[in-house]
């Protein structure tokens, strides 16, 4: 065998053999498969409920929709009744779909990450007053963790949240707020800016209810005057901003540090657009 062949399998079997956190130093890409049991077996799990009892005319109307996803042979692993008249299921198996990850084209952030010290000093700085936010969860969403992890001093991911943040007036009105009152809390707090999260999502409850927010606020106040207008939730896509009539979109994961200094870079620098006075 030459040497080079010898290499190529020596390769292959590092590759096979990599235990989970071996694979993360890896090169990753250009084309990528689903990772399972072994580098590249294509394996996926993927869980659905369909509106039938669980019995077994149901777990193969489960395998057969799977087998329709292209997860072929689709072997399942988890059934559960929900009720009486629906069943939750997980469905294991290989999918023979590729990804090149070049043909994605990554948004980088446009600002820079501050501290919270710098973030202070900028307020204090350019603004010369206490920049005031509002933040809630709207409609009949009683879901306030995001939106907890990013108001409340006790942060989230190792960061303190924005009521840690002495050059920021804070107002945190809870869960399940209605639009025209979170609107006249805006006005009767001259906010700057307005922090709405929200985690449900059934039949797009969330892209209704933010429509229904920046409609409100634009009716109530004047052009150039509204405030700026954040939305939070892990279902959100983050290049909608302007379909839902808002400034800005955060994701998952957001962390207190990240809102902060996008205040800055939207509110409070010299150079922002649409500073209020």
């Amino acid at each position: 065998m030459s040497a080079r062949r010898t290499d190529a399998h020596e390769a292959r079997r590092r590759r096979e053999n990599a235990l989970p956190g071996e694979l993360s130093l890896q090169e990753p890409g250009p084309i990528v498969r689903p990772y399972g049991d072994t580098t590249g077996d294509g394996m996926v799990q993927v869980s659905f409920t369909l509106p039938l009892p669980h019995d077994k005319r149901s777990e193969g109307a489960a395998v057969k929709l799977a087998m329709q996803m292209g997860i072929e042979p689709a072997l399942l692993v988890h059934a559960k009744a929900i009720g009486k008249h629906f069943t939750f299921f997980v469905v294991y198996g290989p999918v023979k779909h590729l990804v090149d990850i070049r043909e994605f084209q990554l948004v980088e952030r446009e600002y820079e990450l501050l501290s919270s010290k710098e973030v202070n000093a900028a307020i204090k700085k350019h603004l010369r007053r206490e920049l005031v936010v509002v933040g809630a969860c709207i409609g009949t969403d009683a879901h306030t963790v995001g939106i907890d992890a990013i108001l409340n001093i006790k942060g989230f991911a190792g960061e303190k949240g924005l009521e840690y943040y002495r050059e920021l007036d804070v107002h945190n009105l809870g869960a399940q707020v209605a639009i025209p009152d979170l609107v006249n809390a805006a006005v009767d707090l001259n906010a700057d800016a307005v922090l709405v999260s929200q985690v449900v999502t059934q039949k797009d409850a969330h892209i209704h209810n933010t429509k229904a927010m920046s409609a409100a606020f634009r009716e109530a106040f004047p052009a150039g005057k509204v405030p700026h207008l954040i939305v939070g939730g892990p279902r959100f896509e983050e290049g909608s901003a302007a379909a839902l009539g808002v400034d800005r979109i955060f994701g998952r994961g957001t962390t207190p540090g990240e809102v902060a200094s996008y205040l800055v870079h939207a509110l409070v620098q010299p150079t922002a657009k649409g500073k209020r006075s």
